[in-house]
């Protein structure tokens, strides 16, 4: 099969598409022809050599979510048949002809969903779903704060919000992102430079200084310690990304005053079970509304697999609104 694989670490020109052995499904898993995967950051950082495969996961060949069709059944997979169409979070190798996962990894695409638009969706509402539900436990009419709100998952997560019952706010670094976002159901939002204090100015504004219930922060490093002053009574802060740095110094006095809560969330360290338990929650509470068209994912670009590294040279000018997709 053809595969893009990480020749060795470095910038996008390191990416080569060549042949490899088709990998073979083992116990519990499904062996799926992949139409189509999108690019995550963890993507780049693989690249970079900054952020290995888990074990059992392809060393060189990136790729962690994937459409397409069940092509083989492993000893004791019984969730799907082969042809069935899904989707879903994997290990690695997704940037391939063919990747194995375990079948309860996987998720029924909706009939009407292309392979481009089914590539661009376990990552984002996956994870968006995860911290606002399962990590959050926002309830309807909270106000809720999403950092980096043109990316697949903060798009994501101001549609879920909106179908929630919630209030969105959102930060972004350039205007034209938070003014696209509003028609996903932002009610407002701010392009934040080198100065983070336009974050708590504007929650103040938007809020009448009561502050946000929840805050996901897909960014990190220095937006930790503004999170904890936008932060109402009981707030919480997912932290889901550390694009902006792994450390932050915090006022702890306002952490105890506000009770908040700040909580780590990555899908890559979790147990099998745990994984299969964030998928069943999904196709619960966001597979019927991807079905009714009540969200929909956002695509920035397609590229074929070949122009892999055109497509990671595009998520990595932070230009892009909505996910990178690769057909295969």
């Amino acid at each position: 099969m053809l595969a893009a694989r990480i020749t060795r670490p470095g910038g996008p020109e390191v990416l080569e598409v060549v042949e490899v052995q088709q990998p073979k499904p083992g116990a519990g898993e499904v062996l799926v022809r992949v139409r189509a995967s999108a690019l995550n950051r963890a993507d780049l950082l693989q690249r970079m050599g900054r952020y290995p495969a888990p074990p059992g996961a392809p060393a060189d060949i990136p790729g962690l979510e994937i459409a397409g069709e069940v092509a083989a059944l492993g000893p004791g997979a019984r969730d799907w048949k082969v042809g069935d169409r899904v989707f879903g979070i994997v290990g690695g190798g997704g940037n391939a002809e063919y990747a194995v996962t375990r079948g309860d990894h996987l998720a029924p695409v909706p009939t009407a969903m292309s392979w481009e638009d089914a590539a661009a969706v376990p990552e984002a509402f996956v994870t968006a779903h995860d911290a606002l539900v399962t990590q959050a436990a926002m309830r309807a009419g909270e106000r809720v704060l999403v950092h980096a709100v043109g990316s697949g998952v903060g798009l994501a997560a101001v549609q879920l919000v909106r179908e929630l019952g919630g209030v969105c706010y959102g930060t972004a670094r350039t205007a034209d992102k938070i003014e696209r976002a509003r028609g996903f159901g932002l009610t407002d939002g701010v392009v934040v430079g080198d100065d983070l204090e336009v974050i708590a100015t504007s929650v103040t504004r938007w809020t009448n200084g009561a502050g946000v219930n929840v805050i996901l922060d897909l960014v990190g490093g220095p937006y930790l310690p503004v999170n904890v002053e936008c932060c109402a009574a009981s707030g919480r802060i997912i932290l889901i990304g550390l694009m902006a740095g792994r450390s932050a110094t915090l006022n702890l006095g306002s952490v105890l005053n506000r009770r908040v809560t700040i909580r780590g969330t990555v899908l890559r360290a979790r147990t099998d079970l745990e994984k299969a338990a964030v998928t069943a929650a999904f196709v619960r509470d966001v597979l019927p509304l991807l079905e009714s068209r009540a969200v929909r994912p956002i695509v920035e670009r397609v590229f074929q697999l070949a122009k892999i590294a055109e497509a990671h040279a595009l998520l990595e000018s932070n230009s892009t609104f909505g996910k990178v997709v690769l057909t295969h």
